[in-house]
């Protein structure tokens, strides 16, 4: 996934727009920007909204982002919309794998309740949100088959910390939501799912979006969240690969290939490395090639 657009549960012109945005995900939320007194309404919403289109082809994978374990919402939540197969449930304000085992407990029970094959509904997690959670971030790895994505967030995390701001004047995060941006990368890898960047707030800024989202990409990241359909050409351009990176990903493949025994292989007077070898591998699957 490229991008993952947040599209609240409770606005049916909102979802409408979410699906022609182009987005590889939309994030159906019924945590923050949905009120309390409409979080009912939200479930109902959202359930109706997957029954009509998860059966549809050539969508958008369809998650929800329920509410936080310890709120004591999250199985009504779950309750409303398993039965009609969303394709992952995100869950925020994770603090650490034991918090997706017993998510994927809840999930396994009601798959097994509404007929779902067991581990059908994947999860992502928000896994950065309250200073507790960032010192988990090592405890993914094996926490549940289920997972497939971690990202981070830095607005909750911001507030639980008792930080004036999370960015500095040029726009960039200051260093300790950067340290927490790096721990979830490597958290994600060490766990083999995929690492999501956190949002661009301001959603007007193309420049400052763009500039974001290829120091994510470089720095490792698969993909990044949106909060506005205009944010979602963005985020699909800049990590897409180009043209040029897929051929030179397949020429470090091909020179492998025919030198299967070497740690070194010399395409047009520059070195490669079995490290280069991995990236390749890594960009012809994002692309779809592999």
């Amino acid at each position: 996934m490229r991008s993952m657009l947040f599209v609240p549960a409770d606005s049916e012109k909102k979802l409408g727009k979410g699906l022609e945005s182009g987005a590889d995900a939309l994030i159906l939320d019924l945590e923050d920007s949905v009120a309390a007194a409409n979080k009912p309404a939200a479930r109902a919403m959202a359930r109706a909204f997957l029954a009509q289109h998860v059966p549809t082809r050539n969508r958008p994978l369809l998650m929800v982002r329920v509410n936080a374990l310890d709120t004591g919402l999250t199985d009504a939540d779950l309750d409303a919309i398993v039965g009609v197969r969303p394709d992952a449930i995100m869950l925020p304000k994770a603090e650490g794998g034991r918090d997706v085992s017993h998510l994927d407990a809840k999930l396994t029970a009601r798959e097994a309740i509404a007929g779902i094959d067991d581990q059908t509904i994947k999860i992502v997690v928000v896994a950065t949100e309250t200073a507790r959670a960032v010192f988990s971030l090592g405890t993914y790895e094996g926490a549940s088959p289920r997972l497939s994505g971690l990202t981070w967030g830095a607005e909750d995390l911001s507030a639980d910390i008792g930080a004036e701001t999370n960015r500095a004047p040029d726009g960039r995060h200051t260093e300790p939501f950067r340290i927490a941006r790096s721990l979830c990368l490597f958290g994600a890898v060490a766990a083999g799912v995929q690492p999501i960047d956190t949002v661009f707030p301001a959603f007007r800024d193309t420049e400052g979006l763009t500039r974001e989202c290829e120091e994510a990409r470089r720095d490792g990241f698969t993909g990044k969240m949106a909060i506005h359909p205009a944010q979602v050409p963005v985020i699909n351009a800049v990590f897409s690969p180009t043209p040029e990176a897929i051929a030179e990903a397949e020429a470090v493949i091909a020179a492998f290939a025919a030198n299967p025994s070497a740690g070194v292989v010399n395409i047009g007077g520059e070195m490669f490395d079995r490290p280069h070898l991995t990236r390749a591998e890594r960009l012809l699957a994002r692309a779809g090639k592999r």
